[in-house]
């Protein structure tokens, strides 16, 4: 845990003194001593929020758990590191934004711009064995990554929680809504992309939004 910066420590200091964080933390320091292959890197682990400062974040895009395929995760939910084959979710994910902001530009898999920008690419699980989606469920990382959700709900104004899928849409309660925007449709994977991702327009909404309230449009 030494690994988050320090902005993210100071606010979350009073979680990490339990003893769900404890284990948490042994199970990291087990699994990435052990033989497996883990994901992402463990230099990766905290990519998310090094990149966007609790003071930064003005949009939360949640995620499940990090690509299973090696190479591809980097600390970044939906993100893959070039020069891997784009993932179904996010080929869905740029098809959305070019038909809602019509963008040209060059789409690059590494969503790190966006991350610079205030973007929170936050997985609900920080960590994968190599080939098996879901294998780090119910560790503890539920636990951890709902208190960053209500500390960015608590100390964050006017930010944009995109949920999308039921999975993720379950964190609803620990958002105020009446600081934050909540924008929820299906999951843009292959399976319920066509049933309400597809025609949904977040990227408009976000800037539309961040507009609104004075702050400044993310470049996607």
């Amino acid at each position: 845990m030494k690994r988050l910066p320090h902005d993210w420590q100071r606010a979350l200091t009073p979680l990490l003194e339990t003893p769900e964080i404890h284990q948490l933390h042994t199970f990291i320091q087990t699994i990435y001593a052990s033989e497996k292959t883990i994901l992402p890197p463990a230099e990766d682990l905290f990519t998310a929020f090094r990149l966007t400062p609790l003071a930064s974040t003005r949009v939360v895009i949640l995620g499940q758990d990090p690509y299973p395929t090696p190479g591809h995760a980097h600390g970044l939910a939906f993100s893959i590191l070039p020069p891997h084959s784009i993932a179904p979710s996010l080929r869905n994910i740029f098809k959305e934004l070019i038909d809602d902001i019509g963008s040209t530009q060059l789409i690059d898999t590494n969503l790190t711009p966006w991350a610079q920008q205030g973007v929170l690419l936050l997985n609900t699980i920080l960590t994968v064995e190599a080939h098996a989606s879901l294998s780090h469920a119910k560790k503890g990382w539920e636990f951890f990554t709902d208190s960053v959700i209500q500390t960015v709900s608590q100390h964050c104004p006017h930010v944009v929680f995109v949920l999308w899928g039921n999975k993720a849409q379950t964190k609803i309660p620990l958002i105020d809504d009446k600081k934050h925007l909540i924008l929820t449709s299906a999951h843009p994977s292959p399976l319920s992309a066509r049933h309400g991702f597809f025609g949904s327009k977040p990227f408009s909404k976000i800037n539309h939004w961040l507009s609104t309230h004075g702050l400044s449009p993310i470049q996607w």
